[in-house]
């Protein structure tokens, strides 16, 4: 029924309009804050399908090679997962036995600095017996609560045995069953709605892969960079320190960081503190090379996401789940942009659409080009 004329509106279209840009916000707010309490809930389930899907986004190339060579899709799959099983198990071993064989210098190190610590120490009226007094009624206070977090840290390590036994399983369903997932997804979702959940679950997935296979590059260029450098240094423990380095690539700037401290400070316990110096450049050059050559080669034409909301989904991650949501975070916010990106590119097909006839020609040849690797300029939310 049409407004009378002298009808006023009681807001503005403008205040009307952020009115309900506000309630929109707030309704998806909402939706995902019950979907990350949902999925903090259940993280016994939520966890071993993501590291589920991570392995399959960074195995599928071998998976698909494996096919093509005519091997059975089962007998490729568990093939692919025993590759990944072998060389997890390798690299954990390397780096344990590594640092267990640094270990001894680095408390040797430790003691040396402690003794020269004692003379500045008994300078200040205080005694190093003292000073190891009060260490032992502290270990004394805390003593019970150690033995309890033993306990509790048991219980960690089998919790984390089971969900990487489950993920490994699963990691060998979506590899086996990967063709079978877009016919689910027909015989789900409506007729109409089909092609773009099956294009937004494309999208998703191809930024994971993307993140999966660039880190995982990335990772294996510094971990070699660094084996070469501690090698030339003659630090200990080199293989296991590369490995660390390797391992460590798969959490953006915060395990580099971990990483290469753990390499200066094995060098400095066994060599000096001039050759933990010439460590710290070498760290810093092979970041340097990452940063600026790395990451916009390899990632670029992949994902690529801004430095600051890689830190804010590594803060989220880690504020929900610890170093597994610090692992998990930012490849699931590559999925959540990749998406957003689908979305903003099927929106504005639609509006194009509605424009007129003049500009079919031109939303067809979009969709076309949406189904390939090439976006538009300015469609994706990584560019």
């Amino acid at each position: 029924m049409p407004t009378p004329p002298d009808a006023e509106p009681l807001l503005p279209r403008g205040a009307r309009r952020v009115a309900a840009w506000c309630a929109v916000v707030l309704l998806v707010t909402a939706v995902a804050a019950i979907g990350v309490w949902l999925c903090v809930e259940l993280g016994a389930v939520v966890t071993p399908v993501l590291l589920a899907v991570l392995g399959a986004a960074l195995l599928g190339p071998l998976y698909r090679l494996l096919v093509r060579l005519r091997l059975g899709r089962s007998l490729a799959a568990f093939l692919t997962c025993t590759a990944l099983l072998a060389v997890v198990g390798g690299i954990g071993y390397i780096v344990v036995s590594a640092l267990i064989d640094s270990g001894g210098q680095i408390i040797d190190s430790v003691k040396r600095a402690a003794q020269q610590l004692s003379t500045h120490v008994a300078g200040t009226g205080l005694s190093l017996d003292d000073v190891a007094g009060n260490l032992k009624n502290m270990a004394t206070r805390f003593g019970g609560s150690a033995a309890t977090g033993l306990v509790s840290g048991l219980s960690v390590v089998s919790q984390l045995v089971a969900t990487a036994l489950l993920a490994l399983l699963l990691t060998f369903f979506f590899l086996r069953d990967s063709d079978r997932a877009m016919r689910t997804v027909y015989s789900w979702v409506p007729r109409h709605s089909a092609p773009r959940v099956e294009a937004i679950a494309r999208r998703a997935f191809q930024a994971v892969e993307g993140f999966m296979r660039g880190t995982t590059l990335i990772a294996l260029i510094d971990a070699v960079c660094i084996y070469v450098g501690l090698l030339i240094l003659r630090v200990p423990g080199a293989v296991g320190l590369g490995a660390l380095v390797f391992v460590g690539g798969y959490i953006p700037y915060l395990g580099a960081f971990f990483s290469g401290t753990a390499a200066v400070l094995v060098a400095l316990a066994d060599r000096g503190f001039v050759i933990a110096l010439w460590a710290l450049g070498v760290v810093l050059a092979v970041q340097l090379l990452e940063g600026h050559v790395l990451q916009p080669v390899i990632q670029s034409r992949t994902v690529h996401m801004h430095p600051a909301l890689v830190l804010l989904a590594l803060a989220a991650g880690a504020s929900l789940a610890g170093i597994l949501g610090m692992l998990l975070a930012v490849p699931v916010a590559a999925a959540g942009f990749g998406i957003v990106s689908e979305l903003r590119k099927s929106y504005s097909d639609s509006i194009s659409d509605a424009d007129g006839p003049g500009s079919a020609s031109g939303s067809a040849g979009s969709s076309a080009s949406s189904s390939s690797d090439n976006e538009p300029p300015g469609s994706g939310a990584f560019s």
